[in-house]
């Protein structure tokens, strides 16, 4: 990542504190004069910040602190008009406005002045807008398979733990992974015992047969389903009842999202395939398609990390400790980073330590040999992998190549 701006003597500083309706905004003119405006969040308003400053766009230097996703528009207008943008941290601003003004309370034109005392003061990163970086399509691929995901989790729950529990408990048992649409399938021609039970033995098995796919010994798992909704505790709901309908229609609301989310799959790996970041990513142990559409949203270009320590931070691995006097703290995660990134690598270094063998198990397994029961001690050792993963993944895509398992035991690192 580029190093932090530095503002010039003869640039002119635009502070913006961003909100849904009108923005505040503090210009400061080299000359040390400032003004404070209001403009509206439409075109308008951004010509008139533009005419306010009554400078060539190309000197001006606006930053700003995100807020949602509202700054997306005018941060995306002013660097298309030459204007050079910025990031300021929440949290600097937070502890910067608790320092100059001594008060909690806070309101829009007064953050508009400590975003612009952190602008001088050289505490900024420059703004990455994943549109000028062609990553935009990606980003909305992976938010929406995100926002798909959640909701068919959350109906999956309300499956188990609610319909189930009152028509068919028994039937859980059969629940063995999250992609096992063929249960929900068979739920909605059977949702409860007395729909299954109320055909003869022979009449059930040559009609759910089809139903329950590809499994082995199908026979038998038909005839033990049907003694298992013969005995069945279920409430004896009617098949044909307004509660049985809405069961039902859970479970079609649940193989839509299943169907929404292996259509998104497949787009993402048909998209991603011509890029090279991803080839990249894909040699790293763990990682699959969606892992690696994770990573590539959310991190952008790795390349314009110049260090790995710097994506480090970026994605929240690095670590930070308090000390005051003879005290000193703890070291561990910071966690002030990019969360989603941090747990796309997570899943990866779950996935990568539960493999037969490659350097992340090695180094998980170096990491518990003391303790190997100790669940703590496996969640940082889980950890450790993962930032490892990332550091790892920053060195594919910068160097251009590909994956070699045990590569640094050669080299001794």
């Amino acid at each position: 990542m580029t190093d932090a701006n530095k503002s010039s003597a003869n640039q002119v500083l635009i502070a913006i504190d961003i909100a849904k309706q009108s923005h505040d905004a503090v210009i400061a003119w080299p000359s040390g004069r400032t003004k404070a405006v209001k403009i509206a969040n439409s075109l308008a308003g951004y010509e008139r910040l533009i005419s306010y400053a009554d400078t060539d766009p190309r000197s001006l230097c606006v930053a700003f602190e995100p807020t949602a996703d509202y700054h997306r528009n005018i941060a995306y207008w002013l660097q298309a008009h030459g204007v050079h943008c910025c990031l300021v941290s929440s949290l600097a601003c937070a502890r910067a406005r608790e320092m100059l003004f001594k008060t909690w309370d806070k309101h829009d034109r007064k953050d508009a002045h400590v975003i612009l005392y952190l602008m001088q003061q050289s505490l900024m990163q420059p703004f990455y807008d994943p549109l000028v970086a062609e990553t935009m399509d990606i980003q909305e691929l992976s938010n929406t398979y995100h926002q798909i995901s959640l909701a068919r989790t959350r109906c999956q729950h309300s499956l188990v733990n609610h319909y189930l529990t009152l028509y068919f408990p028994e039937m859980e048992r059969y629940l063995h992974n999250s992609r096992s649409e063929w249960f929900c399938r068979l739920l909605l021609r059977y949702p409860t015992p007395r729909s299954i039970t109320r055909h003869k033995p022979a009449a059930f098995v040559k009609h759910a047969w089809d139903v329950v796919g590809r499994k082995v010994a199908k026979q038998r798992f038909l005839e033990e389903l049907y003694e298992t909704a013969a005995s069945s505790i279920g409430l004896p709901v009617d098949p044909t009842s307004l509660a049985v309908r809405t069961f039902k229609l859970q479970l079609e609301r649940y193989l839509t999202l299943s169907l929404q989310r292996s259509e998104l799959e497949k787009t993402a790996d048909n998209i991603l395939l011509q890029r090279d970041d991803y080839r990249l990513l894909r040699t790293l142990p763990g990682v699959g398609p969606v892992i690696a559409l994770m990573i590539i949203a959310e991190s952008g270009d790795l390349k314009r990390f110049r260090h790995y320590r710097q994506y480090l931070n970026f994605c929240g691995f690095n670590l930070s400790a308090a000390q005051s006097g003879q005290q000193q703290g703890r070291y561990q995660l910071s966690k002030r980073g990019n969360a989603r990134l941090r747990y796309a690598y997570w899943l990866a270094a779950v996935s990568a330590t539960r493999q037969r063998e490659n350097s992340f198990r090695y180094k998980y397994e170096c990491y518990i040999r003391d303790d190997p029961d100790n669940a703590d001690l496996k969640r940082k050792a889980r950890v450790a992998v993962a930032t490892k993963m990332a550091r790892v993944a920053h060195a594919l895509v910068k160097q251009n190549t590909d994956y070699r398992g045990f590569y640094e035991f050669g080299h001794g690192t």
